[in-house]
């Protein structure tokens, strides 16, 4: 069977799975657990699957620190509390069609943006070689400051929340005076950088699918906008929005 199909229909198993967890434990947020958990899996079976090489283990490592992390950071942080809130107002809105509609629209639909965006990563295991250059040294480089922002950022957020006193109040510090989304500035960076790394080798340019994905799916779809509507009109975020970068870290605007 052909390689790349062998892999979606994995895949797709796998996020059944996660759906059928999802019932079992009355809530759909574990499907952002499963996201980081997802892309691990596929990467180390698609080394199976192919030729071992240097290359391919050294993505399937980074690939794999920033999968634990993050899958990791949110069940940490969704353990023992209630179901996310974009979730649970799906599961209002959605009525009879739940079920459906989760498989469809959050399990299966989530598999698909997985499978595109770690195209960079499969491609590298089909085309391997073990002679590294210069595009893997930037990409590397570039990796370790999107790992560095969306780490960093999670663990500010992290502890300012979990100070009481923070209650209500807009966190606007460490990153986040540079940026309202570092966390997904560094997400997305950290992909920028897997696909410098397979530039190492020829036609790769066809795996930007990948970055652009998960570019695509943070600044217009599920990330930003999401977070940017729940904190919409509030005073404290309008000025907020006013002085800091949206995306890109930059210096705050004078007020």
């Amino acid at each position: 069977m052909n390689y790349y199909l062998v892999l979606a229909v994995i895949l797709s198993c796998y996020m059944s799975f996660w759906f059928i967890l999802s019932i079992v434990k009355k809530r759909n947020d574990v499907a952002d657990i499963a996201w980081g958990l997802g892309f691990i899996l596929i990467s180390w079976l698609g080394l199976y699957l192919s030729n071992t090489s240097l290359r391919g283990l050294f993505v399937n490592l980074l690939v794999t620190i920033w999968g634990m992390r993050l899958a990791c950071h949110i069940y940490k942080r969704s353990v023992n509390k209630h179901e996310d809130y974009r979730y649970a107002a799906w599961r209002k809105d959605w009525g009879k069609w739940f079920f459906l509609r989760s498989y469809i629209q959050v399990y299966l639909l989530q598999g698909l943006f997985l499978y595109l965006i770690i195209q960079p990563v499969i491609f590298i295991h089909n085309q391997p070689s073990n002679v590294f250059g210069i595009f893997d040294l930037i990409g590397l480089f570039v990796w370790g400051i999107g790992f560095y922002f969306e780490s960093t950022g999670d663990a500010q957020l992290k502890t300012f929340i979990s100070n009481p006193a923070n209650k209500g109040k807009l966190m606007e510090t460490g990153l986040w005076r540079y940026s309202r989304h570092p966390n997904y500035f560094g997400e997305v960076t950290q992909w920028w950088g897997i696909f410098i790394i397979a530039l190492s080798l020829p036609n790769a340019l066809i795996t930007i699918i990948g970055p652009l994905t998960i570019t695509i799916l943070i600044l217009f779809v599920s990330g930003v906008p999401l977070l940017e509507k729940k904190y919409a009109g509030r005073p404290d975020f309008e000025a907020y929005k006013r002085r800091t970068s949206i995306f890109f870290p930059l210096p705050p605007k004078m007020q």
